[in-house]
C-alpha cells in the first residue's frame, strides 16, 4: 500500500512539529528564505520564481547543451523531505544531454524556497497553483510534469485542474514516479498495509511520520534506497534531506480529507506511471491504483528503491522515462 507509508494511519498521525511554530516566532520578516547547501553542477543555475503571494520558489535549471530538435521542457516536482536538489544530482544532467530543457522546483518551505508563516508549507491546491504560476510565467511551451512521491500526487491534482481551467497551462505529458496514489491513505489501503506488512508499516511510520530517518542511517536507507547504496553517499543525502524541509508539505489530516483527487473522465494528458520493485514506501497496491486511475499500464523498474532518481541504479528509471518521452506526440 502506498500511503500507509507516506501518509501514516490517522491514529499514528501527530500535529505539525513544534519547530514550525518556533521558526515562525523567530522570523524577523514576513517570509524567510530557507537554506539548503547543495552545490550546483556544471551547466546548472539557481534562480527564484516570485509567486503572487510574495513567496519565492527555488528553481534549479539546466538547459539543453546545444541547439537541436525541439523537445518539451521538463518540470520536476519533489516529494516530502526533498527539494530541487534531488533532481539536479542525476536526472537534470541526463535529460538535458538528451535535449530537454530541465527545471526542478523546490516547493514552499523546502530547499531554498521561502518559508510561509503557516504551520505547514501548503495544501494540494496551493502547491498546484504555485506550479501553474511558474509554468505560465516562465515556461514558453507546454512542459512534461514529472512528480515523485507526494510530488506525484501534486501532479495528479494539476491534471485534474486542467479541465476547463485557464489558470493551469496545458501539459505535453505527465510522469508519476513512485507516486502516492489518488486516494492518499484511504482506510482500505491503510489496513491492507497494516495487516499484510505490519513490521514494514511500523518502520515506515517511524521513519517518515516520526522523522526517524533523519537520525538512523539504516532506516533512511531502508525507506528510500537500495541495500547496495554507498554509506558515504547515503550520509550526504540524509544530511540534505534533514536540511530540505523547514515545514511539512501538508497537514496530512486535511490532505486525506480532501482526497481522492478528482477523476478526469476525458483526460487528454498522456501519463506514464513508474514504480520501483524495491520500493519500501509505495508498494504494488499503490502503483496499481494509480495506473488504474489513468487507464495505463504501469512500469515497475527492477533494482531501484523509492528514491529512484538518487539510487545507485538511477539511470534505469531515467532511460525508461526517456524512451516514453521520445514517443510523445508533438
Amino acid at each position: 500500500m502506498a500511503t500507509a507509508t507516506l501518509a501514516a494511519p490517522p491514529f499514528l498521525l501527530s500535529s505539525p512539529p513544534a519547530r514550525a511554530a518556533r521558526m515562525r516566532r523567530r522570523a524577523a520578516k514576513p517570509f524567510l528564505r530557507a537554506a539548503c547547501a547543495y552545490a550546483l553542477q556544471e551547466g546548472q543555475s539557481r534562480r527564484f520564481h516570485r509567486l503572487p503571494c510574495g513567496l519565492d520558489l527555488e528553481v534549479i535549471a539546466q538547459p539543453r547543451p546545444a541547439p537541436g530538435e525541439r523537445r518539451p521542457p521538463l518540470v520536476f516536482v519533489h516529494g516530502s523531505f526533498h527539494a530541487a536538489w534531488c533532481w539536479a544530482e542525476h536526472w537534470l544532467p541526463f535529460f538535458s544531454r538528451a535535449g530537454f530543457p530541465c527545471y526542478a522546483l523546490s516547493l514552499r518551505a523546502q530547499g531554498e524556497s521561502s518559508v510561509p508563516q503557516e504551520a505547514v508549507a501548503g495544501t494540494l491546491e496551493t502547491h498546484t497553483c504555485d506550479i501553474a504560476d511558474f509554468i505560465q510565467k516562465e515556461i514558453p511551451s507546454p512542459p512534461v510534469l514529472i512528480g515523485h512521491s507526494f510530488g506525484g500526487l501534486i501532479v495528479q491534482q494539476y491534471i485534474s485542474c486542467l479541465q476547463g481551467s485557464e489558470s493551469h497551462p496545458k501539459l505535453a505529458g505527465a510522469v508519476l514516479v513512485c507516486s502516492v496514489p489518488p486516494s492518499g491513505n484511504s482506510s482500505g489501503l491503510v489496513w491492507h498495509y497494516l495487516l499484510t506488512k505490519p513490521v514494514a508499516a511500523v518502520k515506515v511510520t517511524l521513519s517518515l511520520a516520526a522523522k526517524a530517518y533523519a537520525n538512523s542511517l539504516s532506516l533512511c536507507k531502508e525507506t528510500f534506497f537500495s541495500p547496495q547504496m554507498d554509506d558515504e553517499l547515503m550520509l550526504r543525502y540524509q544530511a540534505l534531506m534533514k536540511e530540505s524541509s523547514k515545514l511539512p508539505l501538508f497537514d496530512l489530516r486535511k490532505l486525506n480529507a480532501a482526497l481522492p483527487v478528482p477523476s478526469v473522465p476525458n483526460n487528454t494528458t498522456e501519463v506514464l506511471v513508474v514504480g520501483a520493485i524495491n520500493d519500501f514506501t509505495v508498494d504494488s497496491e499503490g502503483l496499481s491504483e494509480t495506473s488504474r486511475f489513468y487507464g495505463v499500464q504501469p512500469v515497475c523498474v527492477e533494482g531501484v528503491a523509492h528514491d529512484m532518481m538518487l539510487d545507485c541504479s538511477w539511470e534505469k528509471g531515467a532511460e525508461i522515462i526517456l524512451t516514453w518521452l521520445e514517443k510523445l506526440k508533438p
